[in-house]
């Protein structure tokens, strides 16, 4: 929670029925109104306080409250808008006793759909926002997360003092363009299969959270096996997730696998933030996770196109360059990135565990 707030009471007035156009409700309500005073005679100058840096077309707020403030104060010429923001989240790793402000499960029902990819671009997508972000390659059968984000070596194990005179011992992740992640591919060999049962997943997946250095971090983007095994139930029994993002492809066969995902986050009761529809083109057709997502009343978060630079970049462990200016999936990507904070956020506001809840 952000400290006091400074308000001119006429201009609070203006601004009481000024609502915010991605959540729905008024700026006064969800508490985003940091400051609004005059700095001159004639100007004004609010400042709005975002629950996530990842706020889309923020400009739907500023032209609200100008119109807002130059209809109710005559003498008002000029008003400015200034933005911050400060991720709101469900406390996902609390339980753990982690800092992780949300954790978002990435998933599909089938292997093949680009899962990793989007889950290494989330994650990079909501850095470049500004976030504090970790990433966590949960697919311990096939991690593949090290390669693409060209991370190597082995994370160590470093004592970290208690604050009581003792010490603790954390596995210091490996940082990768600014990235925190951990994955099973730091200690096997490329070559080496792992062949587990469900308690020793279970085990290594709670040390991965559990004992990890994550630090504080806005996001923990998890990357999940395909299909609906032992993985996405014990992430629902360690951690209040933030929701689960579903990847699939276009075509009829890979939806038919995403609707068994989504049916079992709903068994497993974990929010659904929405589908990602993956390599959508000419090859697997395109609009059919939208339309599914549709029938199923779940929110779509965007498309990603099939474009030969996606696969350069995973082949060559330069994920963070998809966001170069000059790449062509950067605009699409950057958006399902700002729809799946958005949803958070709006889960978070719609809460009946949180009904009293200031998005500060």
């Amino acid at each position: 929670m952000s400290g006091a707030v400074d308000i001119d009471p006429a201009i609070a007035a203006c601004l009481k029925h000024v609502h915010d156009p991605e959540i729905g409700k008024t700026l006064e309500s969800l508490h985003m109104i940091r400051q609004a005073e005059r700095v001159a005679a004639n100007v004004v100058r609010v400042e709005v306080e975002l629950p996530t840096p990842a706020y889309p077309a923020r400009e739907r707020i500023a032209e609200g409250i100008q119109q807002a403030i130059s209809g109710g104060l005559a003498d008002v010429e000029r008003v400015d808008v200034d933005f911050s923001w400060s991720v709101q989240g469900r406390d996902s790793g609390g339980a753990l006793g982690l800092r992780i402000k949300n954790v978002i499960a990435v998933g599909s029902g089938k292997g093949g759909v680009g899962k990793s990819t989007v889950a290494a671009s989330l994650a990079f997508g909501l850095q470049s926002f500004g976030a504090q972000v970790g990433l966590m390659d949960a697919d311990v059968y096939g991690p593949s997360l090290p390669h693409m984000l060209g991370a190597t070596g082995q994370p160590a194990a470093v004592d970290h003092p208690t604050g009581t005179g003792e010490t603790i011992t954390r596995i210091e992740p490996i940082v990768a363009d600014g990235i925190k992640m951990m994955s099973m591919g730091f200690f096997v060999d490329p070559d080496q299969a792992v062949v587990w049962r469900g308690p020793m997943l279970h085990k290594a997946l709670t040390q991965f959270l559990k004992d990890t250095e994550w630090g504080e971090l806005d996001y923990l983007v998890i990357d999940l096996p395909p299909g609906t095994g032992d993985v996405s139930l014990t992430l629902s029994q360690l951690l209040g997730l933030a929701g689960a993002v579903v990847v699939c492809t276009p075509q009829q066969v890979a939806l038919l696998d995403a609707v068994k995902a989504i049916n079992m986050y709903r068994q497993v009761k974990v929010p659904l933030l929405g589908i990602v529809e993956n390599m959508t083109g000419d090859v697997f057709g395109r609009g059919g996770a939208q339309r599914k997502a549709a029938e199923l009343g779940v929110p779509f978060l965007g498309e990603i196109p099939i474009d030969a630079g996606v696969r350069v970049c995973g082949d060559a462990g330069r994920m963070v360059d998809l966001y170069a200016e000059d790449s062509a999936v950067r605009s699409q990507l950057l958006a399902v990135c700002e729809q799946t904070a958005m949803q958070i956020a709006r889960q978070i506001v719609d809460s009946p565990e949180a009904p009293t809840l200031e998005i500060l």
